[in-house]
């Protein structure tokens, strides 16, 4: 039997060079917790928590910028920034996908459990949709476009 002629060009799977992870979490002040990192990162997902990086209180022009700059996601319990115009801004200059978890009266664990449940659609549209945009998503996990 004869061999399979090799190409010469290593194919993506057998490349030894990182590719680089596009789909990587971040979670502000309000998510930033054991029990939500866990359910995430049980659920597949890459999670960078903001004092990973910074001290709690930084405030959230310095971490979105670094935030767009990497391209992380973000998640966020901050209901209130619908009504928040500068924050809103600041979160498009900085070119962030992000998702507000709504879902109001849960425990933190419930909600990493939610945002655990709705990672593939937010995976989805992540890769559907460049950006910048919000998205908020409530007790069901389903996600809708905040504008």
């Amino acid at each position: 039997m004869q061999a399979k002629k090799q190409s010469g060009t290593p194919s993506a799977a057998s490349s030894t060079s990182k590719q680089p992870d596009q789909f990587r979490l971040f979670l502000d002040e309000s998510l930033d917790s054991d029990s939500v990192a866990t359910a995430l990162r049980a659920a597949g997902a890459h999670v960078e928590r903001l004092t990973d990086h910074f001290a709690k209180g930084t405030p959230d022009e310095v971490w979105l910028e670094r935030a767009g700059r990497e391209s992380w996601i973000v998640l966020t319990r901050d209901k209130r920034i619908r009504y928040r115009k500068l924050e809103r801004i600041a979160l498009k200059m900085a070119g962030v996908r992000a998702f507000v978890f709504t879902g109001g009266n849960v425990t933190i664990l419930e909600t990493g459990q939610i945002l655990a449940r709705a990672l593939p659609r937010i995976r989805e549209i992540c890769v559907n949709e460049t950006g910048p945009f919000i998205f908020h998503l409530g007790r069901s996990g389903k996600p809708l476009r905040m504008d």
